[in-house]
């Protein structure tokens, strides 16, 4: 089903309910299955009257869904199409099903939150939806009640009957009255005018939040005036977080180390203290939220705004769903102090605050009801910075149980700068490789939405799939878009750029600086606290000489006493700055500049060292100091130096340069591949080779090849496909780190050339070099690697990691049993899995739903089988049937089946388990010769004391194991090593 074919079904399900509560009096005298057409026919009278009531209602449906049309085309593009569908039948059904009478309507004070949430309440979300089919029901279903109620308001009649009803009650009127008098509070100095209004506008102010909010600017290249703007929901994406600084022990279970397990996990999982920051927020009510420029820090305050706002929180920060959001912006508070609790909603809801009720924000603030989000302390002069804290703590001593999340960059708040607060310090994580491909969809999915869209609105997928592909084939790049600011930059500039960013990255870089630098404060407005203001000229010009000046000194760090008096004497030579104080601009570049940061007291560094090397490079080539960079070419820490500054470098410098590194190569054998390596790397950023240097190029790349290792292809890849035709065309005469090293590089270049010549190497019988080869199928399209390359090799013993749907259609037709993991989400029932040719080990990272047993039946070859998942499990017995399988792991289930269902005949060596019920009873474990068992989940299990006498190694996460005889009287089996994880263990003896 199309979304418009979608919307209009939905459009005509809200307008056919608001028939039926138009025409009859009461819901249950309604024909409840009737459709809008026939309601009518029965209900009005006339021909004529009605075709016109048909005729305004099908409008009313039209309108709305005109309303619902953008959701179900942009909202959530990752969701699959049957995914996609049963959300909207999910919705629909919901519909039909809830309570939209008038005594419903008129209970929720016709408003559109508290009758989502009834709605909600009533026909609850469908069990074995994902977190993202959660958050997309929610919002579909808010917007279909937000129009049911707009339309009821506009029908007369809807007001008349909520007269009618009032007086139908007339006879019980005056005791109800006295219980509602009876309930209301005493007037008082804290609520001079009663508190009779609050709810009312708390709806309106929640209304209104969830509608001004909910837009934001799509960051890109051009003036922001002109930057398409789209739905928060749309292009927010979740961001990671960590522990910053002296921040307090989390007791959320952490899965524990997997010793028994390392040897069959083909890829162990990440371990770090790197969490979600939705899971971060639940666990502290106060939190410090640091994080670079452009990491995402007030997108995210918003987010938290619009979503309270909606009551639409699911998963860990479900809990704050009926939280106030208050939004508070610094920078609209700058040279003058924060506000008090009255005037906190001027700048979010000034429209409204005229009718806010005498006292209403305090009342909030009393009953713990606010959640006050404080964006931007670095956007405060540090004078002002210390009123920030005193604002806060006097706020908190007098409402303690408000949850606030305030956010800065790191240079102006320290980890401890609310630590007499009691506030967790947290710090934005840079985005992975999974979380970065997830921004570029929802990106581009985003600006779908624009007016100054620059292509057509079809070739956008297409651009996607080509910018995810650059980055995978081009790790520089990669490492660069480690958060959300500058992973807009690349989706920005390659789709003005077509579909291509350039080859050399030097213009992204010098786009990049630019808007940090520079544009980002001009177009937010933010003031300068220098008497004369800096332009960008002034600042590159600092910011060169200050990395030159590290760089020079093989430093990545300085103390900001003596880049204090670097600025103040380059400010000597800048004579149109005369007058300004040095310390003072240093502030203003570290707080303001984006580029600058301070990761301990008293010390500066660039946020990125690749910011640093390229600045460096820019003055070598300013100062035309190209002697000490021939002269340092072969030391690592200068290489991207040197190939930077060949970009920035005239033709007569680059001459100089690549001439001079050429020529110590010539004469210095110790170093002369290291200097080879470098003038070649030199090709990618130079627009053009001068002739004089042309073929001393090539010869020094002719010397390269093959490369010798794995830290030479990234500058061979540099050169790009022309290398292909120097590079060998079998690996069988190359040593292993040699022949891995070739895949790399030709990997690395790319393309249809690129692929030929990896399908050559597939003959290779090194297990080491068919693995490698497996590695890079994601950097290629899935049907030709398969059948160009994997269907070449032999596949035994290799693990084939499918990371999209495209490679699993492919490996159905690969022919041979193997090894599978998959890393994705897996919507659809295990009985495709039939299409695959007897796998012996299965990986299934991310199952949907009730995942039913039964199709694994026909696995009989399975050795190994993973599966984790957010749902339920069914037909456990079905396991049964698997005679060969020795390893069993089922992980992060909602709830797994009692464990006595699991056929007791399998040799099951070793097992992995969570979450378990509090109650579980592991007695049925008792029978399987394990050697390694993981358990994981809460409460007390029953039959600890009976584990399998063979036992080597256990590993118990989260339980209560106070009351647990075995820790006391050593009935673990001797052998057995044992590991608790976040455990709740008894006393030690003798220490009380």
């Amino acid at each position: 089903m199309s979304a418009e074919a979608a919307a209009v079904r939905l459009g005509s399900t809200v307008a056919t309910r608001a028939v039926r509560l138009w025409l009859a009096p009461k819901e249950r005298d309604q024909q409840a299955h009737s459709s809008m057409s026939e309601l009518i026919r029965v209900r009005v009278p006339g021909l004529r009257a009605r075709r016109g009531v048909e005729r305004q209602f099908e409008q009313i449906a039209d309108a709305v869904a005109g309303r619902v049309q953008p959701l179900l085309e942009h909202e959530f593009r990752g969701l699959t199409e049957d995914g996609r569908q049963a959300v909207l039948t999910a919705v629909t059904d919901a519909f039909v099903r809830a309570d939209l009478s008038d005594e419903a309507v008129l209970g929720s004070d016709a408003d559109p939150a508290e009758l989502t949430r009834r709605v909600r309440a009533s026909v609850p979300v469908p069990d074995g939806f994902s977190e993202v089919e959660t958050r997309f029901h929610e919002i579909v279903l808010a917007e279909c009640c937000d129009c049911y109620v707009r339309v009821l308001r506009r029908l007369p009649v809807f007001t008349e009957r909520a007269v009618t009803d009032l007086l139908a009650r007339s006879t019980s009127l005056a005791d109800e009255l006295q219980k509602v008098l009876e309930r209301l509070p005493a007037r008082s100095l804290y609520a001079p005018q009663g508190t009779g209004e609050d709810e009312a506008f708390r709806s309106q102010y929640l209304s209104l939040v969830s509608k001004s909010l909910d837009e934001i600017e799509l960051f890109g290249l051009g003036p922001s005036d002109r930057a398409p703007r789209t739905k928060l929901s749309v292009a927010y994406v979740s961001l990671r977080t960590s522990e910053d600084g002296g921040s307090r022990r989390r007791d959320r279970p952490r899965p524990a180390p997997r010793s028994a397990a390392q040897d069959w996990e083909p890829r162990e999982a990440e371990r770090s203290s790197s969490m979600r920051v939705e899971a971060a927020l639940r666990e502290a009510p106060r939190v410090l939220l640091r994080g670079e420029a452009g990491s995402g820090k007030t997108t995210l305050l918003q987010w938290l705004a619009v979503t309270a706002a909606r009551g639409a929180f699911t998963g860990d920060l479900a809990e704050w769903n009926g939280l106030i959001p208050v939004l508070v912006k610094l920078r609209q508070y700058a040279g003058s102090r924060p506000p008090a609790p009255e005037a906190m909603l001027d700048r979010v809801a000034g429209p409204l605050t005229g009718l806010m009720p005498a006292g209403w924000m305090h009342r909030a603030f009393a009953d713990g009801r606010v959640l006050l989000l404080v964006d931007g302390v670095d956007e405060l002069l540090a004078g002002e910075r210390r009123g920030v804290r005193e604002w806060l703590r006097g706020l908190l001593h007098q409402y303690p149980d408000s949850r606030v999340v305030v956010t800065s960059r790191p240079a102006a708040a320290r980890s401890d700068w609310l630590r007499a607060e009691e506030f967790t310090a947290l710090h934005l994580a840079r985005m992975t490789p999974a979380d970065l491909t997830s921004f570029i969809r929802q990106w581009h999915q985003a600006v779908r939405d624009g007016s100054d869209l620059s292509c057509a609105e079809e070739d956008l997928p297409r651009y996607e799939r080509s910018l995810v592909t650059n980055l995978q084939d081009r790790p520089h790049l990669q490492s660069l878009a480690t958060n959300p600011l500058l992973a807009a930059l690349l989706c920005a500039l390659h789709l003005a750029r077509r579909g291509q960013l350039p080859r050399n990255r030097m213009e992204l870089y010098r786009m990049t600086l630019e808007v940090l630098v520079q544009q980002r404060d001009n177009d937010r407005g933010v003031r300068s606290e220098l008497p004369v203001p800096l332009t960008l000229t002034d600042k590159l010009c600092l910011l060169r000489d200050l990395a030159w000046r590290l760089s020079d000194n093989s430093r990545t760090e300085i103390a900001a006493e003596r880049a204090a008096g670097h600025v103040t004497a380059k400010l000597a030579a800048m004579r149109h700055l005369d007058g300004l104080d040095g310390p003072a601009v240093l502030d203003h570049l570290l707080h303001r500049s984006g580029v600058l940061r301070s990761p301990a007291e008293g010390r500066l560094d660039f946020v990125h060292r690749t910011f640093q090397e390229y600045l460096a490079a820019y003055e070598a080539a300013v100062e035309d100091r190209i002697g000490n960079l021939v002269g340092r070419a072969h030391l690592d820490l200068w290489r991207e130096t040197v190939v930077m500054a060949a970009g920035h470098a005239n033709r007569t410098q680059q001459e100089e340069l690549l001439g001079g590194v050429l020529e110590r190569a010539g004469r210095e054998p110790r170093h002369s591949r290291a200097l080879r390596l470098v003038a070649a790397s030199c090709q990618e950023t130079m627009p053009s080779v001068p002739d004089a240097l042309a073929v001393r190029l090539d010869e020094a790349v002719a010397r390269l090849v093959p490369p010798r290792r794995q830290s030479e292809a990234e500058s061979l890849a540099a050169v790009g496909a022309p290398l292909l035709s120097r590079l060998p065309s079998s690996l069988d005469s190359l040593s292993e780190t040699a022949a891995l090293a070739t895949v790399t590089t030709v990997a690395r270049i790319g393309g249809e050339a690129a692929l030929t010549r990896l399908t050559a190497y597939a003959a290779d019988s090194r297990m080491a070099v068919r693995r490698h080869l497996v590695d890079y199928w994601g950097h290629f399209d899935a049907d030709a690697f398969a059948e160009e390359v994997l269907r070449r090799m032999s596949l035994d013993n290799i693990i084939l990691p499918l990371t999209h749907p495209g490679q699993f259609s492919a490996a159905t037709r690969l022919g041979n049993d193997r090894w599978i993991t998959v890393h994705y989400s897996f919507p659809w029932s295990l009985g495709c899995l039939d299409e695959l040719p007897a796998p012996r080990g299965l990986w299934l990272y991310e199952l949907r739903g009730d995942v039913d047993l039964s199709p694994l039946r026909s696995q009989t070859q399975l050795r190994i089988l993973y599966l984790a998942g957010t749902g339920h499990l069914r037909n456990l017995d079905a396991l049964g049937g698997l005679d060969k399988m020795t390893i069993l792991a089922l992980n992060s289930w909602a709830s797994l089946p009692p464990l006595a269902e699991l056929p007791t005949h399998l040799k099951l060596d070793i097992l992995e388990l969570g979450e378990l019920a509090p109650d579980a009873d592991l007695s049925p474990l008792t029978g399987f010769p394990l050697s390694g068992l993981t358990l994981s989940g809460s409460g007390r299990p029953r039959g600890l004391d009976s584990l399998p006498p063979d036992l080597e190694q256990l590993n118990l996460i989260g339980f209560d194991l106070t009351a647990w005889p075995p820790l006391l009287d050593s009935t673990i089996p001797p052998q057995c090593e044992t590991t608790f994880r976040d455990c709740v263990l008894p006393p030690v003896p003798g220490n009380g």
